[in-house]
């Protein structure tokens, strides 16, 4: 009987074998490069005279001072605050300016645009590698092999979210790269506060980190995708709902921001990314709970997933 592993690799195989895997590959490269050309011209018709670091640090800290006095304020976020406020107090103090918006190392550090596109390309490979056995009917050839169900649909998931790992990784080094070419170091610095001191962040390590973070939402949508493939074996489907879902999670959360519910729904967790900026649509909230959320939801659909994969008669 066939072993996972080799499962998977014969999954992997023939993904890569089909024109439409390298067309996106290809797309994801030129998508990204487009997007930071752009972003170049942009910062090159909008060249003017910026404000001085400091005047912009200090209104900073100002209005983070201000939001500490909110007396509603949640303990996650108050802890967040006091970091940032210890952050901006020690630049004024030393000197230190943040790294420009448009500079080099600002650019690695902020791969979430990078995300944005893996998404959509890997909610098509997982809205069809099930759904396409059907459509194909290519089904009752691959269950009559002397293999268990569930071992097929785990090569088939585990692929999908191998393409997706490889995209984003792929974007990364693609962003890099466009780094380099199109924008210059910056003079400042990347500050962080790891609970006892105000320290210098990795540039490299920063970016990939935020490369993990996003990579969260790629792989909470493509689950989905999975599930309504090979549920309802339909791909088109599959890739509308998980669209929706993504462009319009945010909102449904702003709508039900003001009701508690708001906190246990999928949209409101997807993006994890929102932990490392300023903004956001529901307060209160803490990293571990959005992952305690989403790992819930991801049970909830593989659990269907394998349920239905398993169990469904393909005889007819």
């Amino acid at each position: 009987m066939a072993k996972l592993p080799k499962l998977i690799q014969n999954e992997w195989m023939k993904l890569w074998s089909k024109k439409g895997t390298w067309v996106m590959t290809v797309l994801l490269v030129a998508m990204i490069a487009g997007m930071f050309g752009l972003t170049k011209w942009i910062q090159t018709m909008n060249d003017y005279d910026k404000p001085d670091w400091k005047t912009v640090v200090q209104g900073e800290l100002t209005n983070v001072q201000e939001q500490l006095g909110n007396p509603m304020l949640s303990d996650s976020d108050k802890e967040r605050l006091e970091g940032k406020e210890k952050i901006l107090d020690y630049r004024l103090a030393n000197s230190i300016a943040p790294l420009d918006d448009h500079s080099r190392e600002k650019m690695i550090m902020d791969s979430s645009g990078i995300g944005s596109i893996v998404v959509l390309l890997t909610v098509i490979v997982a809205a069809g590698i099930v759904a396409a056995e059907f459509s194909q009917g290519t089904i009752k050839m691959l269950l009559s092999r002397p293999v268990k169900r569930w071992k097929i649909l785990t090569s088939k998931y585990v692929t999908v979210m191998l393409f997706g790992a490889l995209l984003m990784l792929v974007g990364f080094v693609v962003s890099i790269v466009c780094a380099y070419l199109f924008f210059q170091s910056g003079n400042g610095q990347e500050l962080v506060w790891n609970g006892k001191e105000v320290v210098e962040a990795s540039v490299w390590g920063k970016g990939l980190y935020m490369l993990l973070l996003s990579f969260g939402n790629v792989f909470m949508t493509a689950t989905f995708a999975f599930m309504i493939g090979s549920v309802f074996r339909s791909s088109s489907l599959a890739i509308g709902l998980s669209l929706f879902i993504y462009f319009m999670g945010n909102t449904v959360v702003m709508i039900l921001s003001q009701y508690e519910i708001v906190k246990y729904i999928v949209f409101t967790h997807m993006d994890l990314t929102i932990y490392e900026s300023d903004f956001r649509i529901v307060e209160g909230m803490t990293m571990p709970f959005s992952l305690a959320v989403l790992a819930v939801y991801l049970i909830v659909f593989l659990v269907i997933s394998y349920t239905t994969f398993v169990k469904r008669d393909v005889t007819a």
